[in-house]
C-alpha cells in the first residue's frame, strides 16, 4: 500500500515537471532565421543602377565655328535691317540663316540703271573668317561678272577680312557696277570692248538691263 503511494507520488511529479518544461517550452521566443537577419540587418539595400546618359559627342571646331558665324550673322542681319546700304536689300532665305537673297538696284549714271539684279548669298560656316559667296541670279553685261554669275572683286577672294560685312561686299558690288575693272576681268572681250569702244559696250549693257532686269 505504501509502495503503491510512493510511485502514484513519483509518477504525479514526473508530469508536473514536464508540463512546467512545456510551459517554459513555451514562454522561450524563437529565434529569428540567422541566415535572413544577418542579410537584411548587416547587408544596406542598394540603389537601383540607372545607365548614365551618354552625351552626345561635340565636334569641338564645327559646333564652335557654327555657333560664333551664326551670332556674327545674326548681328549683320540686325544691323541690315537697321541701316540697309543705299540700293541695296538683302536676308535669310526662309528659315536658312547662311542662304540669303539679296538685290541691287542699278546705279544711277550707270548702263545698269532702272535693273534690279537679284543675288545670292551663301555664307560659310566659317563666316567672318572665310568671305561669303556672292553670285549674280540676274544676267548682266559686266566684264567682272561671268554668265554664270561669278564676281571678280578682290574682297571675296584674297583681300577678304574678318573685319568686312555683307553690307560693304554690296556696297563694292554696286560701285564695280559703276567703275568696272578691266584690268582684272572675269569676261576678256567685255573687258577690251569696255577699254576700246565705250560706248557700244554702255549700249549693249543697257540692253541687257532692259531685257533681264527691268
Amino acid at each position: 500500500m505504501g509502495s503503491t503511494r510512493a510511485t502514484s507520488k513519483t509518477t504525479t511529479a514526473s508530469t508536473s515537471d514536464a508540463n512546467q518544461d512545456n510551459r517554459n517550452g513555451n514562454e522561450t521566443p524563437s529565434l529569428p532565421n540567422e541566415g535572413s537577419a544577418s542579410t537584411s540587418s548587416s547587408t544596406p539595400s542598394r540603389p537601383s543602377r540607372s545607365s548614365p546618359s551618354k552625351a552626345s559627342p561635340k565636334k569641338g571646331g564645327a559646333s564652335k565655328s557654327m555657333s560664333s558665324s551664326a551670332k556674327r550673322i545674326t548681328k549683320e542681319l540686325a544691323e541690315i535691317a537697321l541701316d540697309p546700304p543705299a540700293n541695296c536689300s538683302a536676308g535669310p532665305k526662309g528659315d536658312n540663316l547662311y542662304e540669303w537673297v539679296s538685290t541691287i538696284a542699278g546705279p544711277s549714271g550707270s548702263p545698269y540703271a532702272g535693273g534690279v539684279f537679284f543675288l545670292d548669298v551663301h555664307f560659310p560656316q566659317e563666316y567672318p573668317f572665310k568671305p561669303p559667296k556672292v553670285v549674280f541670279r540676274t544676267r548682266i553685261y559686266h566684264c567682272n561678272i561671268n554668265s554664270q554669275g561669278a564676281i571678280c572683286l578682290d574682297i571675296l577672294k584674297d583681300n577678304w577680312s574678318p573685319a568686312l560685312t555683307i553690307s560693304k561686299v554690296l556696297l563694292s558690288i554696286c560701285s564695280l557696277l559703276t567703275d568696272a575693272n578691266p584690268h582684272d576681268p572675269l569676261v576678256g572681250n567685255i573687258a577690251q570692248e569696255y577699254l576700246n569702244d565705250r560706248e557700244e559696250h554702255d549700249r549693249i549693257a543697257r540692253e541687257w538691263t532692259k531685257r533681264y532686269a527691268c
